[in-house]
């Protein structure tokens, strides 16, 4: 700040040295100067957002708790070390775009809890009708699962979970508007359906 007002300050003695044929020049400087700050426009692009982008944030939110208290499960019970590495990395990754997603709805000032008017198109009243959300019932059967079982049935749940994160990222891409959103989005897909190809092949499919 310091050095632009000096600048400025520098550029008035000049005119007033060379004249007026000079004080065109440098005010076009000037203002050149203040048109080439990008940084307010970024912002004001980023912050567009629609619909599609609100619904993407508020039900990905509570998709992402369910499989991060699923990775939470298979670190504490899991008997094949893969498996347990595999829900270290669900949560690792899972848990900053809680946040990050958190932090949109906040800046767009749009409830956490999703509303059936933010929700274009959705009719998706529980975790068993979110797009491979897991029902109360599945969730007691990996609770109940132990050993080699329960590798094998928490890896065939992440799967359809993943999945279904899969399709509502697809879906984000597709309808939404917001950059982050989007570049969200695109980073679910990538990641996941690399996980999805890791626990098949861990399970032989």
């Amino acid at each position: 700040m310091k050095k632009t007002l000096i600048g400025a300050s520098a550029a008035a003695i000049l005119t007033l040295v060379v004249g007026c044929g000079g004080n065109d020049d440098d005010m076009s400087g000037m203002d050149m100067g203040q048109s080439g700050t990008s940084a307010p426009a970024t912002s004001a692009e980023q912050a567009g957002h629609n619909d599609d982008d609100i619904a993407f944030a508020q039900m990905m939110i509570p998709h992402h708790q369910q499989a991060v208290d699923m990775a939470k499960m298979a670190v504490e019970r899991a008997t094949d070390p893969k498996v347990k590495d595999l829900a270290t990395r669900i949560q690792g990754a899972q848990d900053p775009e809680i946040q990050q997603m958190t932090n949109l709805l906040k800046n767009w000032g749009a409830p956490a809890t999703p509303t059936m008017s933010s929700m274009p198109g959705m009719d998706m009243p529980g975790m068993e009708g979110m797009e491979g959300g897991m029902s109360d019932e599945e969730m007691r059967q990996l609770e109940q699962a132990s050993g080699a079982d329960f590798d094998r049935l928490w890896m065939e749940m992440m799967i359809k979970h993943h999945q279904g994160a899969v399709d509502m990222a697809e879906a984000e891409l597709k309808n939404g508007s917001n950059a982050e959103a989007k570049a969200l989005a695109q980073r679910i897909i990538d990641a996941q359906e690399a996980e999805i190809s890791e626990m098949q092949a861990m399970l032989g499919q």
